[in-house]
């Protein structure tokens, strides 16, 4: 089974729930995790980070090599991605490693939905500024 992480995030528009838009995510050596909204081909990363290559989470098993995503694929919204160092290309996936990256996701993703709870955060309070309303919390 591959690695597989997922994000919930609403926001509230006139009543209704919504998602934001799937969004391509890399999460590079480091844990720095990069998104993209519009379409991106893997040769892009990859000339950006010619010591890496990419591999997508769905495809990860353990006891298997790593599979590199072709250059001239166009990544697939809504999945996660991992730019690797190329000395682990020839390399099969451990347990302990699939673990390790499992972490780096699911730390990338803690990051991601704090922002964005901020984010929703700061819109609600802008919304309720727009209408005048006061709010009185009793603690």
């Amino acid at each position: 089974m591959g690695i597989c992480a997922s994000s919930q995030h609403s926001t509230t528009k006139g009543g209704n729930s919504s998602r934001p838009p799937p969004t391509t995510k890399i999460i590079h050596p480091n844990g720095k995790l990069q998104e993209f909204r519009q379409p991106i081909k893997a040769s892009l990363l990859l000339s950006q980070n010619p010591e890496c290559f990419l591999c997508d989470s769905e495809l990860m098993y353990v006891n298997l090599r790593l599979p590199r995503v072709p250059e001239d694929e166009q990544l697939r919204s809504d999945r996660f991605y991992f730019l690797l160092p190329l000395s682990e290309s020839q390399a099969t996936l451990s347990l302990q490693e699939l673990c390790s990256l499992a972490v780096k996701a699911s730390e990338s993703l803690s990051h991601l939905n704090t922002v964005y709870s901020s984010q929703r955060h700061h819109f609600m309070l802008a919304r309720v500024q727009n209408l005048d309303i006061e709010l009185t919390f009793n603690v």
